[in-house]
Formats: structure tokens, sequence, C-alpha cells
């Protein structure tokens, strides 16, 4: 029979195993609460990332087009733009933009889409973002955006913008180069905001979105002009018929129920 002082000693080496056991489950909890943070964390930022994302890029404004094409030569100027051979460009034909030094950063130039459900007239504005408008400028110059569609619409809140600039129609496609993000911490999406969609950082090219209500995004998606009163109409129009969910729930939005076809893309003199 076990003296008085087994008996305690087996009691304490038991009570010492049921703290270590218990010690344990703790350790393990906390570190599943670590995983599940940092999983839920990776899941919203690559939900923000990916709209805006060219169809641009989440959830981001926009939803991304492909980033993973094979570069090729840059330009030689300030905007440097990069090649991207294979990307989706809907059979469009077009060169990179002239790249002069120093880039034209003064000033505004007026654009107007003439859609299929009206005209939408836009307000460049070079002095906010350079590159970004010299090359929108040069797309439209070269017809890149005539017979393209809108291919995405989100009505969601705090997330309002139409999508448009892809000739593939995808949410994927592009001009066959990129460029760099002329972005500033401070910048808002309210409505009336024009911007680029994109696929992460510094891969701009030809996917735009316009935004016709207050929208919550991080500031990835550069802003380079504003849509006027008219234009805005004309999106409301587009937004009020709703779209087909089939981006949901991420990117988020979809087709728009009423189609709108950018017949083309007219530079003011």
């Amino acid at each position: 029979m076990p003296s008085n002082e087994q008996r305690r000693q087996n009691a304490k080496r038991k009570l010492e195993r049921q703290l270590e056991r218990r010690a344990q489950r703790a350790r393990r909890r906390r570190l599943l609460g670590v995983v599940s943070a940092i999983a839920a964390t990776v899941v919203v930022a690559g939900g923000v990332y990916y709209l805006a994302t060219r169809d641009g890029k989440t959830d981001m404004a926009a939803q991304p087009s492909e980033s993973s094409t094979p570069e090729g030569k840059t330009t030689g100027g300030p905007c440097a733009y990069l090649e991207t051979p294979g990307e989706k460009t809907g059979g469009k034909q077009v060169s990179m933009p002239d790249d002069p030094n120093p880039t034209p950063n003064q000033g505004t130039t007026q654009v107007t889409l003439k859609t299929d459900q009206g005209d939408v007239p836009l307000t460049l504005d070079r002095a906010k973002a350079p590159c970004t408008t010299q090359s929108f400028v040069h797309l439209a110059k070269a017809k890149f955006f005539d017979k393209t569609s809108c291919h995405r619409l989100s009505t969601g809140e705090g997330l309002k913008v139409l999508q448009c600039g892809d000739p593939s129609g995808t949410g994927r496609g592009g001009p066959g180069y990129s460029f760099k993000d002329e972005t500033k911490p401070d910048m808002k999406y309210t409505r009336g905001t024009l911007a680029m969609a994109n696929a992460g950082p510094n891969t701009n090219g030809s996917q735009f979105f316009m935004v016709y209500g207050d929208s919550q995004l991080p500031p990835n998606y550069t802003v380079f002009g504003t849509i006027d009163a008219t234009g805005l109409a004309v999106i409301d129009k587009i937004a009020a018929a709703g779209h087909d969910g089939s981006l949901d729930p991420s990117p988020g939005g979809g087709k728009p129920k009423l189609p709108v076809t950018i017949n083309e893309a007219v530079v003011a003199n």
C-alpha cells in the first residue's frame, strides 16, 4: 500500500500533467486564433485588392486583368510604359504611347465616350496623373476603346462603379502594355470620379472605372479625371437596371443588365 508521501507525490505529478495539458491546449487555441486572424486578413485584403483589380482590380472597385504575362520592352521616358506580350487585346492592335521627357503635366483634356446608352463626357486632369492621361488619350485616339463593352457593374453598398476599357470583354484584357500607379494616400472615390482599374501595383493598362456613388476603396487606384453630370445620368440609368451577379461574391457585381457599348471615344481638339 502506498505511503502518504507516495500518494502526495503521485497527486503532485498528476496535477503537473493536468496543468501541462491545459497549457498545451491554451497554446493551440492561441495559435489557431493567430492563424485564423492571418487567414481572415489575407482573404479581406485579397478581396479589396482584386476590385478595381483591372476589373481592374476589390472588394476592389475594379476586377484585375492578367498580370502574369511576360514583360517586354519599355519606353525610355519618365512614364516607362512596359510591353506585356500575350495580354488579351480582343484582337485590337495598338502601339505603346509616346513617352516624352518631361511628361506634359498641365491642363485638362476632354474625352467623350459615345455609348449606345448616351454620351459620357470625361475631363482628364494631367496634373493629377500625367502618365495615365497620356495613355488614355493615346488609346482613345487609336480607337482602342471603340466598339468595346463595359463589362462590370457594381451596385453594392460602398462600391458603385461601372468598369470599361477591356477589349476582350472578360475583365482580363488590356492594351498589351502596362504602366506605373500615380496614386496619393488621400485619394477618395466619390461620385463623379474617374479612375484606373488594376491587377496590383503598377499594372495599369486600359481598364478604367467610373464612380456613380461614393465608394469605399483603398487609395490603390489612380484617379485621373471626372465625369460630368450628363455622363453620370447615363451611368445612373445603367446602374438602375442592375447586373447579372456573375462576379459575386468576388470581385463583386456582374455584367450590366442594360448592356452598354462604347461606340466611339472622341478626344476634343
